[in-house]
């Protein structure tokens, strides 16, 4: 007790945030180093931190296959971490306090709000339970639904233990898989897709939208009364899912879903869609998709869930304010709008620095990445590093899972970049700066002088 309060007295809760996810890292790093975690050679050291990272961060990119190369406590470590790093570390330490003490301090209110709530006026200890209530719930029907699949291909025991991992996987968005080649045996099986496509959607909806949207089935509550941000998360998450499923059947017609019924083709494309906002799960060989393809799946993955979910990206309220900033700009507005809204400056600046960071950062890294995993003589087969390094980086950074086969191969450095483009994504630039910044400056507002821009 005296630790947690050093702990909470001296950080301020995105400092907080940002150090118990790497605690949970070193922690999941350092099991997944024993012997007993793994079925044959133990894993180098940084094997074992990339996949905790992975898990802790919710991406799902692996060095190596989770099903067959780590043991049943190794795969049981990693799925702890995913559902510890899905909700937060600090969200369970805080539900052990209210369920022991009945009492939450600033700090711990702090950190829900900045992990899930945001602005939300709600009781820390109502979205406390509510989280834990509503993951409990849909975790449990997902994992029920799958189970009863997965036990006509495999001993009920099995079956169950597929189904809990699974669904926990599905809906953290983290897309780890013990099935080889992730989802692509079930291609066709509507109620595996189905079930996963459900799971992710609702985990990179946000804990409040979920609660929220209470409002449409309750009669004496007029739909009005719905958020503003649950009206935009909804619209916005619906728009990408049909832009990515509309893209990837037409263009893939020919490529990836030549020769498959069109109930297959249709599934598939949509299942694609849903994945890459930030899950990670694949019913499609990505390596083979044509390049116009793999710029879709870059910007659903750039953009991502939702505020306050399992997901990562800029966020898909990150992207329509900053749509809907251009747009007002264009005209010369003074305010920005949204659904006869008015956006306050300070969020369409956030917005724009959540934006500006995220390019900033995905360039940085990818200019690294191609001089520490590229050759010194590059040949015409190798010009391809270019489009695979970018989709790396981006899945990393949208805590997605998708890969087109770099991972496995790369050096000591890629991988600690790529790790920190998972650890940066999973706590989302904004609040990784201000758990560097510790206590802000008093502000200073300096005389204006113009510059001309465009």
């Amino acid at each position: 007790m005296k630790i947690r309060k050093i702990y909470t007295g001296k950080l301020s809760p995105q400092a907080g945030l940002a150090l118990s996810f790497f605690l949970l890292i070193v922690i999941g790093a350092v099991l997944l180093s024993l012997p007993v975690s793994t079925t044959g050679d133990r894993v180098s050291l940084i094997d074992a931190i990339f996949t905790a990272t992975s898990a802790t961060c919710v991406t799902g990119l692996v060095v190596v296959d989770t099903g067959s190369h780590w043991s049943l406590f190794g795969q049981i470590v990693i799925l702890v971490l995913i559902q510890l790093g899905g909700l937060g570390i600090m969200t369970f330490s805080s539900f052990v306090i209210v369920l022991f003490a009945r009492r939450l301090g600033m700090w711990d209110r702090g950190v829900l709000e900045q992990s899930f709530a945001g602005d939300a006026k709600m009781s820390p200890r109502f979205l406390l339970w509510m989280i834990i209530l509503l993951t409990l719930v849909l975790e449990s029907l997902g994992a029920t639904l799958l189970t009863v699949r997965f036990a006509q291909d495999y001993p009920t025991l099995q079956a169950l233990y597929l189904g809990i991992f699974h669904s926990i996987s599905a809906f953290c968005n983290s897309g780890f898989s013990l099935l080889q080649n992730s989802m692509m045996s079930y291609r066709d099986d509507y109620i595996i897709n189905l079930t996963v496509m459900t799971l992710i959607i609702f985990g990179g909806l946000g804990f409040w939208v979920l609660y929220d949207l209470k409002n449409i089935f309750t009669p004496k509550i007029k739909s009005h009364t719905i958020s503003l941000h649950t009206r935009l998360v909804i619209t916005v998450t619906l728009v990408l899912v049909l832009f990515g499923f509309v893209a990837l059947f037409g263009l893939e017609w020919h490529n990836a879903l030549v020769n498959m019924p069109i109930m297959e083709k249709l599934m598939a494309a949509l299942f694609q869609s849903v994945t890459a906002r930030t899950a990670g799960f694949n019913t499609l060989d990505i390596a083979a998709l044509t390049n116009s393809s793999i710029f879709v799946l870059l910007i659903l993955m750039l953009i991502g869930a939702s505020p306050g979910s399992c997901g990562g990206g800029i966020k898909t309220t990150t992207f329509v304010i900053v749509l809907a900033m251009i747009y007002t700009r264009m005209k010369n507005g003074k305010q920005v709008q949204l659904c006869n809204r008015g956006i306050p400056d300070s969020t369409v600046s956030k917005a724009i620095g959540i934006t500006s960071l995220a390019i900033v950062l995905i360039v940085i890294v990818c200019f690294l990445l191609l001089i520490t995993e590229g050759p010194a003589h590059p040949d015409s087969a190798e010009r391809t590093l270019f489009i695979n390094v970018a989709f790396e980086v981006v899945s990393a950074f949208g805590t997605v899972g998708l890969s087109m086969g770099l991972t496995s191969q790369l050096s000591t450095i890629g991988k600690i970049l790529i790790m920190s483009m998972m650890y940066i994504g999973r706590l989302g630039p904004i609040t990784l700066v201000l758990a560097l910044a510790g206590n802000q400056a008093k502000t200073i507002r300096y005389a204006e002088d113009n510059v001309w821009v465009g």
